[in-house]
């Protein structure tokens, strides 16, 4: 079982622009705050998203740069090469609680808002509701939900993701990305560290 220090818990959703300084380290201590504590659960991150549209490929991204960096406190679904997207989600959610035992999932999605809120990411409780920025129903999927606004909502949001630079993306998904990999390196850190703790407690146990 692992042990975190607590960080400050600050109010939800929380939420920071990724041009702000250490930005990637205060999302990342707001990750492990949500976080199951003194558990064994598998934890699952689902970026949701397609390729075949500019604003909506922040999801795979994420999920390939995650990869990329084999981060190994997380199971990762959902890449450029294989995405997790409207038309398999409720398919891959099932393999996903077929193969993993109660797990404890992140999802992740892009999604539109206030033009002051272009570029923030934000971290909060619940499942995250694909489609939501389209009027899509689809199914939620998550314990807690990460989202990166990406664009403007309000008007053909449909072209609004479609034209999306896709520079501006990238940026977006990096920092997410970013902060997961900081949480992953943190949750690595404990395991070590209770690891040799267990291996103290149980040299004095049998002397």
């Amino acid at each position: 079982m692992i042990t975190r220090n607590f960080f400050k818990k600050k109010q939800l959703p929380f939420r920071v622009h990724i041009d702000e300084k250490n930005a990637a380290h205060d999302f990342a201590n707001q990750i492990l705050n949500l976080l199951p504590k003194l558990s064994n659960r598998d934890l699952v991150i689902v970026c949701i998203g397609t390729d075949r549209s500019t604003g909506d490929s922040l999801g795979p991204l994420i999920g390939s740069k995650l990869i990329e960096n084999k981060t190994t406190s997380f199971y990762i679904y959902g890449t450029l090469d294989d995405p997790v997207h409207a038309v398999n989600l409720e398919e891959k959610v099932a393999q996903i609680f077929e193969k993993h035992d109660n797990p404890f999932v992140i999802g992740i999605d892009a999604c539109l808002g206030r033009s002051s809120s272009v570029g923030i990411m934000s971290i909060d409780e619940g499942p995250v509701k694909p489609g939501a920025a389209v009027n899509k129903k689809l199914p939620p999927i998550g314990d807690i939900h990460i989202t990166g606004i990406v664009n403007v909502a309000g008007f053909m949001e449909y072209m609004v993701l479609q034209n999306t630079r896709l520079h501006f993306v990238i940026k977006l998904a990096n920092k997410i990305a970013e902060s997961i990999v900081i949480a992953d390196q943190r949750l690595n850190k404990e395991r070590q560290r209770s690891f040799l703790d267990k291996g103290k407690s149980s040299l004095f146990t049998n002397n």
